[in-house]
C-alpha cells in the first residue's frame, strides 16, 4: 500500500501566449478547471501505475468533488478530512511552449491532523510506502510515524525549503528532487549530491530525463526522456514521482520504475492538465513496447 499525505488543489489554467513579465498586463487565449495539487497528481499517479494508494489529506467545505474525483481515479479517500478552510487552489500560467509558473494558496493542506494522520497509517508497516510533499503541514510527524512503523518515506523536496528538507530528512528512505530543487539543497547544505544524508535519491531533470542515486549499494542509474512535442509540462514532475515510486512498491528495479516514470512523464506533458493528464499503465506500456 502506499499511503500519501498530500495536497488537494482546485487548480486554474490560464492559456498565454507567452509567461508574464513584472507588471506586464496579457489576455488569456484560454481557461480550464481541474484537480490539482502535488499530492492528488502524484496520488493519480501511483494509482494509474496500478498500485493501491490512500490518500491522507484535507479540504474545505467546497471541496466535496476533489474527494469524488480523486475517488473516480481509484484512490481511497477515507482518510480525506473537510474543515471550515477553503479548499487549496493554485493558478497556473501556461505559454506556447507548454512551460509554467504557479502560484499556489495553501488554504486546507495546511490544517492536516497528527491524529487523523495516525489513524490513517494504523495498519501500516514495513511493506509500505509514505509519500510527501512540501504542499502540506504535518509532513515531519507523518515521517517520524511512518519511519517508526518501518516504513519506506518517499519524499519530494517540492516547493523548495530548506528547513523543510532538513527536517524530514533523518526519516528519509527516498528523497525526489528536479534538478532546480538538488542544486538549492547542495547549497543549503555545503554538501555535493552524492553526499547528501539519505540512501537513495531520485533526480528529475525534464528533458534530459533522470538519475538515481543510491547510496548504500553505490549504484547509479540514469534514463533518457522519451521526446515529445509538449502542450503542458504542469504536473509532469508529479506524474513521474508516482509512477517512479508505484513501480518500485511493485518490486520493479530502479531502472524498470524509472523507465516506466518516464513514458509516463512523457504521455502527461502532450495533454493539458495535471491529474487528468496522467495516463493509464496500458498507454505507458505500449510506449514502451
Amino acid at each position: 500500500m502506499i499511503y500519501n499525505l498530500g495536497s488537494i488543489n482546485a487548480d486554474y489554467f490560464y492559456q498565454l501566449p507567452h509567461l508574464p513579465n513584472p507588471g506586464e498586463t496579457l489576455a488569456a487565449t484560454g481557461h480550464a478547471t481541474g484537480l490539482g495539487g502535488k499530492g492528488a497528481n502524484q496520488s493519480v499517479a501511483a494509482a494509474r501505475a496500478g498500485a493501491k494508494v490512500c490518500h491522507i489529506g484535507t479540504v474545505g467545505p467546497d471541496g466535496q468533488w476533489a474527494i469524488d474525483r480523486l475517488t473516480e481515479f481509484d484512490v481511497d479517500t477515507t482518510h480525506i478530512r473537510q474543515t471550515d478552510i477553503p479548499t487549496a487552489h493554485a493558478i497556473v500560467m501556461v505559454d506556447a511552449r507548454g512551460e509554467n509558473q504557479i502560484v499556489i494558496y495553501p488554504g486546507a493542506n495546511h490544517a492536516q491532523d497528527t491524529d487523523a494522520i495516525t489513524a490513517a497509517m494504523a495498519d501500516a508497516g514495513p511493506d509500505d510506502w509514505l509519500i510527501l510533499q512540501n504542499e502540506t503541514s504535518h509532513q515531519v510527524d507523518a515521517a517520524r510515524l511512518a519511519h517508526s512503523r518501518g516504513m519506506k518515506v518517499a519524499y519530494s523536496a517540492a516547493p523548495f525549503d530548506a528547513n523543510s528538507v532538513r527536517a524530514v530528512l533523518p526519516f528519509t528512505q527516498l528523497l525526489i528532487m528536479n534538478a532546480v530543487e538538488a542544486a538549492q539543497l547542495c547549497d543549503a547544505l555545503n554538501q555535493v549530491v552524492a553526499d547528501l544524508p539519505v540512501p537513495q535519491i531520485l533526480i528529475t531533470k525534464g528533458s534530459d530525463g533522470a538519475e538515481w542515486i543510491d547510496r548504500n549499494s553505490g549504484e547509479t542509474v540514469s534514463v533518457s526522456a522519451i521526446p515529445v512535442a509538449p502542450v503542458d509540462t504542469t504536473g509532469a514532475g508529479d506524474c513521474f514521482a508516482g509512477y517512479a515510486i508505484a513501480g518500485l512498491s511493485q518490486n520493479l528495479t530502479p531502472k524498470q520504475a524509472l523507465r516506466r516514470a518516464s513514458a509516463a512523464a512523457a504521455l502527461c506533458v502532450t495533454k493539458k492538465g495535471t491529474a487528468e493528464a496522467i495516463p493509464l499503465i496500458g498507454e505507458v506500456l505500449e510506449i514502451l513496447g
